[in-house]
């Protein structure tokens, strides 16, 4: 078999994969165009069969999705572990993902720079559920009234409907490992024992545990 007939399964297997990895993340194609600057009608064909994918329209689909390149077009495994991501600076944030399969719970490596914000940020809302690890370095964490710092050593985790907001008071960068649910998911599920007395001014049980 020529090599021309042998990437054809490859390639027609890369459009539903592209399908599944948008509807995972609930986009629509308007959403993914909007970040890709790919048009809907491309992205369509694409995810349909009717264009072939070119290395170009694949790198802007895999950046978007934050996959390995290979996730699209199924590599066969290399045996290699290890995930080699690439740091993305986001609002000033350096983010490196630390897991490649889309779907359930992400981790992320988070460099946090000394006085971040530059202006207050305000608090955000959204689904999910987040478990934070301080590595090196000081975070103050704003949680719904709460206003706490985290030094190195120190987890706070919280459901992501709370309104919430971080920063980094310190003079030096702050690092951190961040775990994050999916829309709807929850890192962790436990039964809480009712409270005491002695407990009416200890935090209400949204609140973040530090430890």
């Amino acid at each position: 078999m020529d090599d021309e007939g042998s990437l054809e399964p490859v390639l027609s297997a890369v459009g539903p994969r592209l399908r599944t990895l948008r509807q995972q993340r609930d986009m629509t194609l308007s959403d993914l165009s909007e970040a890709t600057g790919i048009s809907v009608s491309t992205l369509s064909r694409l995810e349909s069969g009717g264009r072939r994918p070119t290395l170009e329209l694949l790198l802007l689909l895999a950046r978007a999705h934050q996959v390995q390149l290979d996730e699209l077009v199924d590599a066969p495994a290399t045996g290699d572990p290890r995930v080699h991501a690439r740091p993305v600076v986001r609002n000033g944030l350096t983010v490196i993902p630390l897991t490649r399969r889309p779907g359930g719970i992400r981790a992320y490596k988070f460099v946090v720079p000394a006085g971040w914000p530059r202006r207050p940020h305000e608090p955000q809302v959204h689904e999910g559920y987040e478990w934070l690890y301080v590595l090196d370095g000081r975070v103050r964490l704003h949680l719904s009234g709460h206003d706490l710092e985290l030094t190195a050593g120190e987890v706070a985790e919280f459901d992501t409907r709370t309104p919430h907001a971080m920063a980094n008071p310190g003079s030096e960068p702050a690092e951190l490992l961040l775990l994050v649910g999916p829309q709807g998911e929850r890192a962790h599920v436990r039964a809480r024992p009712k409270r005491s007395r002695a407990e009416d001014d200890a935090p209400p049980a949204g609140s973040p545990q530090a430890r």
